[in-house]
């Protein structure tokens, strides 16, 4: 099945208000930025977003978060992304945080269909006690916090229960992809792409180089064609507009 769509805008027409999303990337690598440039001029809100973080500088996801469009994040870092540090402490935005091996097993295991897990990652913390700020109330008190999960003693050993996590879309970026849905990541895009595109119910992939079916070997595709539904082929410009965050230079 030829799933190549003309234009970002048309990959994700069907994105709608309140949807849910896992999107790929970590920091400035790997990040579908022209599906999410496509989301931002459709006008698309109160969306919740899964991923490791929220966009940085005046990219990625940060495109959506300053505009006011997601309502709700669940990820593991916030590093330096001062607007999304602001609008939690202020109360505008519901954030899940949660550890980073976490969520990419919690990504993960959705997709193969595994509805949830034990880990000793978070025992004895907020993590499995509960009581981690969601939401702020502005003043600084909380008024939203995580609630207590189940956690369970295997030879010797706490665990706590996590949940598998299935999101309505998923926006991914490939090196390269086939008009199957074959992609290739490079490098630490290989991160949370993979993750990210099987947790989606429809995944939309934005690849760098397109090729035809057959032309990339079996044993290099990093995600088979049946997790994606959605293929769209950047720019040569596109494709080579990448940032960096931390520039460093030798002398």
């Amino acid at each position: 099945m030829d799933k190549v769509v003309a234009t970002a805008a048309q990959a994700v027409a069907d994105v709608g208000d309140g949807a849910s999303l896992a999107v790929g990337g970590f920091g400035l690598s790997g990040v579908p930025n022209v599906l999410i440039k496509a989301l931002y001029e459709q006008g698309t809100g109160n969306l919740s977003v899964v991923s490791n973080n929220c966009g940085a500088m005046d990219s990625g996801l940060a495109v959506l978060l300053s505009a006011g469009r997601i309502s709700r994040v669940t990820g593991s870092y916030i590093g330096a992304n001062k607007e999304f540090a602001r609008q939690y402490l202020a109360g505008e935005i519901e954030v899940e945080m949660i550890p980073q091996g976490t969520l990419a097993e919690r990504l993960r295991s959705g997709g193969a269909g595994i509805p949830a897990f034990y880990t000793p990652a978070g025992v004895g913390t907020q993590v499995a006690d509960g009581g981690l700020p969601w939401r702020y109330d502005g003043n600084g008190g909380v008024a939203k916090a995580s609630p207590p999960k189940e956690v369970r003693e295997f030879d010797g050993i706490e665990y706590v229960l996590e949940r598998g996590i299935r999101t309505d879309f998923a926006l991914v970026r490939a090196a390269k992809g086939d008009r199957h849905g074959n992609l290739v990541f490079n490098k630490s895009t290989r991160n949370f792409n993979p993750l990210a595109a099987q947790a989606g119910k429809i995944t939309i992939a934005e690849v760098e180089e397109l090729v035809e079916p057959g032309e990339i070997e079996p044993d290099a595709v990093h995600l088979p064609g049946i997790f994606v539904q959605r293929v769209i082929a950047l720019t040569p410009e596109q494709a080579v507009d990448k940032g960096i965050e931390k520039r460093t230079v030798s002398e």
